[in-house]
């Protein structure tokens, strides 16, 4: 039987909910609608006069092969970043589950990568894979492997992807070692004793009631590899060589800011915002239905 809250005064929770609806409406539906308008616009540098051009925009965008290209490292990049994340937060929760000593200090380090922000992490990736100066790729070297970003796209997709996915750990971790801690012990003792090997135990048992906070995490970690990873990609590569790291996230900026162009800039925001909003639903239709609660 579900229990009702009431309120003495009826207009108290919609002033409870007004903060939220306007952080919602400034900063996502207005941006939204703007972006919406000016994707069927076309506009001088300034943003002073406009002309409206249909899906012009549009067809456009899918008429260049930079832009065709893009969708592909996109692709690459984000299920590289969140399949990396998620197996790297799942595995230290695990390692940190069964240290005893010294349980803190441990956590707080893997905590330490979520606080620094994305253009700090690309900075500090860069410099480990500086071809002249980083102490990486200077081991690289010594075993015989040429390390250079700036140069070889391949190299500059994997610095992307490993920056990105390091700052994300922190995060996942926090999520699974809660998960593993709320796991009853009663439960892992039966299998034991039915002689279930510890491997045997994490998979049959541990990890399938973990599954809401995995696929909790899948749809974050897809979100923030196409959103969120912008700075860490301004800060490494720029988007080369030879648009090699230019993600979509990437490509909005170098279309608006740096071509000028607002019109097919707000195009691009409009198909990434369908791209995620459509992925988000593909996860929760398909993925959403194998999670036990």
């Amino acid at each position: 039987m579900s229990e009702r809250s009431f309120f003495k005064n009826r207009w108290l929770p919609y002033w409870l909910l007004l903060p939220q609806l306007l952080i919602t409406a400034v900063f996502f539906l207005w941006p939204a609608g703007k972006a919406l308008l000016q994707s069927v616009q076309r506009q001088d540098a300034w943003g002073l006069n406009s002309s409206f051009v249909g899906l012009a925009n549009f067809f456009d965008l899918f008429r260049d092969d930079l832009y065709l290209q893009s969708f592909g490292t996109t692709l690459i990049f984000s299920v590289a970043v969140t399949l990396i994340a998620l197996a790297g937060g799942l595995l230290f929760a695990a390692c940190a589950d069964f240290i005893l000593k010294g349980s803190n200090a441990y956590r707080s380090l893997l905590m330490w990568p979520y606080a620094v922000a994305p253009a700090i992490a690309g900075a500090l990736w860069y410099f480990m894979f500086n071809p002249s100066l980083g102490i990486i790729a200077n081991a690289l070297e010594a075993i015989g492997y040429d390390w250079n970003h700036a140069l070889d796209g391949g190299d500059a997709l994997l610095l992307v992807i490993m920056a990105s996915a390091w700052r994300q750990i922190g995060y996942n971790f926090l999520f699974f070692l809660a998960g593993l801690q709320a796991v009853p012990n009663s439960v892992i003792e039966a299998a034991a004793i039915d002689g279930a090997a510890p491997v045997r135990r994490f998979w049959a048992i541990i990890f399938p009631l973990l599954s809401p906070i995995t696929f909790f995490l899948i749809v974050l970690n897809t979100v923030y590899s196409f959103f969120d990873t912008f700075g860490v990609i301004h800060a490494t590569t720029q988007g080369g060589p030879i648009q090699a790291t230019s993600i979509l996230v990437y490509k909005v900026y170098e279309t608006g800011f740096l071509s000028q162009d607002l019109g097919g800039s707000a195009a691009q925001s409009v198909v990434l915002m369908t791209m995620v909003i459509a992925l988000t639903f593909i996860q929760f239709r398909y993925l959403g239905a194998r999670v036990h609660y």
